[in-house]
Parts: structure tokens; C-alpha cells; sequence
């Protein structure tokens, strides 16, 4: 019972480290951003490039941050077990729309970069976006087939 306890309170421990230090890191990513745009402009010479790069910086902030928000809520803040598949679904489902937002995200601002640089370069944020279509299927799946199994067993709790 106390090595459970003394155990638990060094995982919460552990992650409230890692979500910190992610938390930092997506504020000095964001910092980084504002400056790039700052010093765009102060010096007079604002371009598309460096937005662009502020936003890609910006969307990997968010993207950090919400990890660093994830393992505050589903590891600190409640119990680490799942106690039924509708939680497990919905913990994967949480995960993975971040994943699927964030490359899209980044598909987007590619496009724009490639757009305004090399055409011959659009493949590649073509293929994120089929990457992200690839996702959406797959957890529309996952979903349907999680949800069905658990009317088999019984419920939600089954």
C-alpha cells in the first residue's frame, strides 16, 4: 500500500515535470514567433516567409501545449487506469485529433509556402494531407468498431 502511494506520487511527479518543461518550450516557441514577426517588421521589411515560419512556429506551440494540457488531465489530474473502453476510446480519440489538427496545420502552411516558392515542392504537403485524411478515416473506424463492440458486450462499461 505505501510503495503504491510513494509510486503514484513519483508519477505524478514525473509528469508534472515533462508537462511543465513542454508547457515552457511551447511558450518560448510562441516568444520565438512574436520576436521573428517583431523584428520583421522593425526592420521594415515584412515578408510572407517569415509569417509563415511564425505560424508553423505558433501551430507547434499549440500542438505542444495541448500534449502538455493532455498529461496534466489524463495522468495527474485522474486516476492513470481506464476503467472502461468508452474512456480508452475517448483518451485515443483526444490524442490523435491533436495529432490529425496539428499535421494539418502544417500541411496548410507548406501549401502556402510551396504556392509562393517551388511549385514542384507541393507534393510534399500533399502527401500530409493525405496523411491527415488517412487518420480521420482510420479513427472514424476505430470508433465505429470500438463503439460496436461495446454494444456486443453490453454497454459503454461492458
Amino acid at each position: 500500500m505505501i510503495i503504491e502511494r510513494i509510486l503514484r506520487f513519483g508519477s505524478i511527479v514525473l509528469y508534472a515535470i515533462a508537462a511543465l518543461s513542454l508547457a515552457a518550450v511551447a511558450l518560448a516557441f510562441i516568444v520565438t514567433a512574436l520576436w521573428l514577426i517583431w523584428s520583421n517588421f522593425a526592420m521594415g521589411q515584412p515578408s510572407t516567409a517569415t509569417l509563415l515560419e511564425a505560424i508553423g512556429l505558433t501551430i507547434v506551440a499549440l500542438a505542444v501545449f495541448d500534449v502538455s494540457k493532455y498529461l496534466i488531465e489524463e495522468e495527474i489530474l485522474r486516476d492513470r487506469e481506464l476503467r472502461s473502453g468508452l474512456e480508452a476510446r475517448k483518451t485515443l480519440t483526444k490524442f490523435l485529433t491533436i495529432v490529425i489538427i496539428v499535421v494539418s496545420l502544417e500541411a496548410i502552411v507548406f501549401v502556402f509556402q510551396a504556392g509562393k516558392e517551388n511549385l514542384t515542392e507541393l507534393v510534399y504537403p500533399a502527401a500530409l494531407l493525405f496523411v491527415v485524411g488517412v487518420l480521420v478515416a482510420v479513427l472514424g473506424r476505430y470508433q465505429r468498431e470500438s463503439r460496436e463492440a461495446e454494444e456486443r458486450e453490453g454497454g459503454p462499461d461492458g
